[in-house]
């Protein structure tokens, strides 16, 4: 009888151990199709972050350019000022003709001799050019601090 029991018991055993066998191997495709899946955003998001990397740039570049244009504008109109006054006064003096128009009269709104860009600083975590006043950086979402914090008033 006993020899019954433990053998009935063993093979109960065996077959426990055969359904979670099964399972097991249930288990580790499920693993690897994750697994798989898991690889695949990896990938998706190097990607992505190949291409915000990349429109950083694009955009740092057109920066740089609309920078370079307006120093090279400013140089001009360096020039082009002394020159168009010679020609006003000799107009006014020799022809009795009126003045040429100037050029945000000629090209509308387009070209202000004292066109400033914004006061920037430096984003402290990716070091890019940020307006003075931006609480968080725009490029790397980084929290900015003032270099000259308000410090509270006192209370008398």
């Amino acid at each position: 009888m006993e020899l019954e029991k433990l053998k009935a018991k063993i093979i109960e055993e065996i077959e426990a151990k055969e359904k979670e066998e099964k399972c097991l191997t249930e288990y580790k495709q499920e693993m690897d199709l994750l697994m798989q899946e898991k690889m695949s955003h990896v990938e998706e998001l190097r990607q992505i972050h190949a291409d915000i990397n990349a429109m950083e740039n694009v955009i740092k570049k057109a920066e740089d350019a609309k920078s370079r244009s307006l120093d090279r504008a400013k140089r001009i109109h360096e020039e082009y000022r002394p020159l168009k006054d010679d020609i006003d006064r000799m107009r006014r003096d020799y022809l009795g003709l009126e003045r040429l128009p100037e050029l945000h009269e000629q090209e509308g709104d387009l070209i202000t001799p004292e066109q400033q860009p914004p006061p920037m600083k430096s984003c402290l975590s990716c070091h890019q050019q940020i307006h003075r006043n931006a609480p968080i950086c725009p490029l790397c979402k980084a929290k900015s601090r003032s270099r000259n914090p308000k410090k509270p008033k006192k209370k008398d």
